[in-house]
């Protein structure tokens, strides 16, 4: 393909790897390139603009990072869709991807009756080591991985079944069994994507990754589940509004 027309200015200060990578992200935006178009190669592109195939390979890389394009091997470089954004609400990622258009899946890595951790004891209202659901999924959005959650439940609450897992989300399969989620203590946080979860979410190494840790209860204050979450920061962003008291 050819492409949006993209036009550098040699005088100006700002980098010409820069100005590229921005007018490829104005012309998805405005959709002018579409999920799954296919840019030219560095080659042709560096030929087409008179520019350095390094400056060109920058550009591209800027726009990997922004999670605006994706490179496949033994397809090219491709337009991928743009950012999941999720406003911070007492929700479901399922849910809230069933809300905007896209096609939730789930693969169950782990669904097994544990020992609690210490550490998730105090935040799940439970004692160390007393016997607890733990489960750790790994949640696409069009068949793309876009986070790896992991939760535990008291086994007195629903009991979890794969097939229901790989169906709906969590909140869904409690409201089944007659519980309401209507509080949780959230907190949200970012690092770095170790080996394993780069390779489980398609990053490299070393990725921005946004955090969550929640504790949910129900309408009687106790606790309903304990989770902590990870998602691909080139392809998910969490929004709140704000105002002044």
């Amino acid at each position: 393909m050819t492409g949006p027309e993209i036009v550098v200015d040699r005088s100006s200060p700002v980098p010409l790897y820069f100005q590229v990578a921005e007018q490829f992200a104005a012309a998805i935006q405005r959709g002018e390139l579409a999920p799954g178009d296919q840019l030219d190669s560095e080659l042709r592109l560096a030929d087409r603009l008179g520019l350095s195939r390094p400056t060109v390979r920058q550009a591209i890389q800027h726009l990997v990072d922004k999670g605006m394009i994706v490179r496949r091997r033994g397809v090219g470089t491709q337009v991928v869709r743009g950012q999941v954004r999720r406003g911070v609400e007492l929700t479901s990622l399922h849910d809230d991807l069933a809300r905007a258009g896209r096609q939730p899946s789930t693969s169950v890595l782990d669904l097994a009756t544990v020992d609690c951790p210490a550490a998730v004891a105090s935040a799940l209202g439970v004692a160390a080591g007393s016997p607890v659901q733990h489960l750790r999924r790994l949640r696409f959005a069009d068949g793309e991985p876009l986070a790896v959650m992991e939760n535990w439940l008291p086994l007195d609450r629903a009991r979890l079944t794969l097939d229901a897992l790989q169906a709906s989300g969590l909140y869904a399969i409690l409201r089944t069994a007659g519980l309401r989620v209507r509080s949780a203590h959230q907190r949200i946080g970012a690092r770095a994507a170790t080996t394993a979860e780069a390779q489980m979410l398609g990053e490299r190494r070393g990725a921005p990754l946004l955090t969550m840790a929640r504790t949910a209860y129900d309408d009687q204050g106790r606790h309903l589940e304990h989770g902590e979450h990870i998602y691909r920061a080139s392809r998910y962003a969490l929004e709140v509004t704000v105002a002044e008291r």
